[in-house]
């Protein structure tokens, strides 16, 4: 049963197996447009062993593999249990800002020569391959040093691990054959590169500041223009996540575990099926570190390329990177006491507060930026942890969320050309398949505004600037 707790909560109670209720982050409107699936699958992670307090969903959520996308699930590093389901395909999708000290005005005239360099400079696309090729041996060394192997390759600047969770960097045990050969084989020539589908990188403009304090100690001063990129561990991150959905497919009933969907196939995190996934997924998620830090470089180069002068006179700092695809091994409360739990976050952010101990002595004054992407014809958000979150063991939302599956979005944007409705906008695009718009259309997704609206309102965040899309690069 639903029943609403708060403006913006609604609970799940426990029923059919379910070990803790369901926690829903969401309004009348939100809740109508997410349908019952998803919520069926919010109750069906409530029944695996070990979760932790509720399972819950946040303001974007909509319907995934397994787990909602926007779901996150804590479970006691004891007796719970790791899914893949809980991560996802694209281990490590996360987002990544960029801030510089140019303004609207000193770009608009060169908004279509910087969209074409971006575009040549970043390869997107299905299966794109970047012009870094690797053998094997190299990309286990992406596996064990994420964000720092770029680092050592030229590529990217030493403080900008300051700004990435984690430094850029899981702890990989170099268990390679925790990895396969086919993942190796899908990475060797993947770093670098965007992908398609909701992979994007936007250039875009400070809308509204409203919390332009925080906001200058992020780098984002009132006029000025950002870059703004989404993308993951590629084929290598996906591969992994299929090997090892194949490998648990056995352990639930080896280890006498009950799921309420084969989609949601775990093992006991101290297990060895356990502990080799979440080497696997440590690895992967390295490697899109890595290959995060290695666009930031490519997008550095463009806008040199363009502006004809060094990065560094141009800003192009690195404001914040996060992961919505992952799991971790946290220490958070549990009634009253500390817990090592392991948070699984699909298609949902952490949101550390001000003073957090993981957070880089310059964030802790503030608490971490939390990146809030929309689509590409509407606004997108940068927010702030608040202390509030820690409800959610500190997450909170990760972007829009869709609203139209693809089929149903490539229907409705039959007839219609996008890329023109966009340009009506001021918004340029450049993109491989006309197709691709459609599915990735503003109506196939819901509004930021309104998901930043709830996000604020129970306290998961607090909104720090709102922006709004130039230019788009699509795979």
């Amino acid at each position: 049963m639903l029943k609403q707790i708060s403006e913006f909560k609604y609970q799940l109670d426990q029923e059919n197996g379910m070990k803790v209720p369901g926690m829903i982050y969401a309004n009348h409107k939100i809740l109508k447009d997410t349908g019952e699936e998803p919520l069926n699958q919010v109750k069906n992670v409530a029944c695996l062993p070990g979760i932790q307090k509720y399972s819950f969903a946040m303001p974007d959520i909509h319907w995934g593999y397994g787990f909602p996308i926007g779901g996150v699930a804590a479970f006691d590093c004891e007796n719970g249990v790791i899914s893949p389901g809980g991560v996802g395909y694209d281990i490590n999708c996360g987002v990544r800002m960029i801030a510089t000290n140019l303004t609207q005005e000193e770009i608009k005239d060169k908004i279509d020569d910087i969209a074409v360099a971006l575009y040549k400079a970043v390869p997107s696309g299905v299966g794109a391959s970047g012009e870094i090729v690797l053998k094997k041996n190299e990309v286990k060394k992406v596996l064990e040093q994420g964000a720092e192997w770029a680092l050592q390759h030229g590529m990217g600047w030493p403080e900008d691990l300051e700004r990435i969770e984690d430094r850029g960097r899981m702890k990989f045990y170099g268990g390679a054959d925790d990895i396969s050969d086919r993942a190796f084989e899908r990475g060797m020539d993947q770093l670098g590169t965007l992908g398609a589908g909701n992979h994007f990188l936007e250039v875009q403009r400070v809308d509204k500041l409203f919390m332009p304090e925080i906001a200058e100690k992020f780098g984002i001063i009132r006029d000025c223009i950002v870059i703004m990129f989404h993308t993951g561990s590629r084929g290598l991150g996906y591969q992994v996540c299929d090997d090892h959905l194949h490998e648990l497919r056995n352990s639930t009933g080896r280890y006498n575990i009950e799921i309420k969907d084969p989609q949601l196939v775990c093992a006991p995190i101290k297990s060895g099926e356990g502990k080799r996934y979440f080497n696997a997924m440590s690895g992967a998620a390295n490697f899109a570190w890595a290959n995060r830090e290695i666009i930031t470089d490519k997008i550095r180069g463009a806008f040199e390329h363009v502006f004809k002068a060094g990065s560094r006179k141009l800003g192009m700092k690195v404001i914040y990177d996060i992961s919505h695809n992952i799991a971790r091994m946290e220490e958070h409360e549990v009634d009253g006491q500390n817990k090592l739990l392991c948070v699984h976050r699909k298609g949902a952010t952490r949101s550390l507060p001000q003073g957090h101990k993981l957070l880089c002595e310059e964030l802790k004054e503030t608490g971490q930026p939390v990146l809030l992407p929309g689509d590409m014809g509407r606004a997108s958000f940068i927010l702030v942890g608040d202390k509030e979150s820690k409800e959610t063991f500190y997450s909170s939302a990760h972007g829009a969320g869709r609203l139209l599956s693809r089929h149903a979005a490539l229907k409705q944007g039959k007839g219609r050309d996008i890329l023109d409705e966009l340009a009506k906008q001021g918004i340029i695009v450049k993109v491989k398949s006309r197709k691709l718009l459609s599915e990735e259309a503003p109506f196939a997704y819901k509004d930021a505004e309104d998901i930043t609206n709830i996000v604020e309102a129970a306290g998961l965040a607090r909104r720090v600037a709102k922006f709004k899309p130039v230019a788009v690069i699509k795979g």
